[in-house]
């Protein structure tokens, strides 16, 4: 019923024609996100195994870690394809596919990985998918010709993540 006035309204006042190309604001796009989600995922792989190796295996405590460690790990995995999917999806287009054209297998290895982190506790799994986003992210800001560095991540995992130099 709403449309219907406003396409009434538009033919008496004839609405500029406005199109979106983005989901979110433009420019607004960073791998960011991304990296912190691998490294949660890393990081609850860790804890899973740690509790595994040292826990009272009869406990609820026990059970308890064990189960809410799954559940965000498999949050964690799902926000990273998501967050990957959207920049490969509404950021990246023809010029960026030309210039990079391994993004489309980079970005499907990540599909790929993540869905095997969310199934399996093999942390070298986990190191392969950092290795997959950490790539992604410098493709990312090489579009934009922003220069990176990999730094340790000032927390657990602790591994080295792509930042841009800015």
């Amino acid at each position: 019923m709403l449309h219907k006035k406003l396409e009434l309204l538009n033919r008496i006042i004839s609405f500029k024609d406005v199109h979106a190309h983005c989901d979110i604001p433009c420019k607004i796009y960073d791998p960011a996100t991304a990296l912190i989600a691998v490294l949660s995922v890393i990081r609850l792989i860790d804890i899973i195994n740690e509790t595994r190796d040292h826990g009272d295996h009869s406990s609820a405590e026990y059970e308890n870690t064990i189960a809410r460690c799954i559940l965000r790990k498999e949050e964690e995995s799902e926000k990273l394809k998501h967050e990957i999917r959207v920049i490969w999806g509404d950021y990246f287009k023809a010029p960026q596919f030309e210039a990079f054209p391994e993004i489309h297998n980079v970005t499907h290895q990540i599909m790929m990985v993540a869905s095997t982190c969310k199934q399996n506790v093999t942390r070298e799994d986990g190191e392969k998918l950092l290795e997959l986003v950490n790539h992604f992210a410098e493709i990312f800001w090489a579009t934009k010709d922003i220069e990176t560095d990999r730094k340790i991540s000032p927390y657990p995992p602790s591994l080295a993540v792509v930042y841009p130099k800015l």
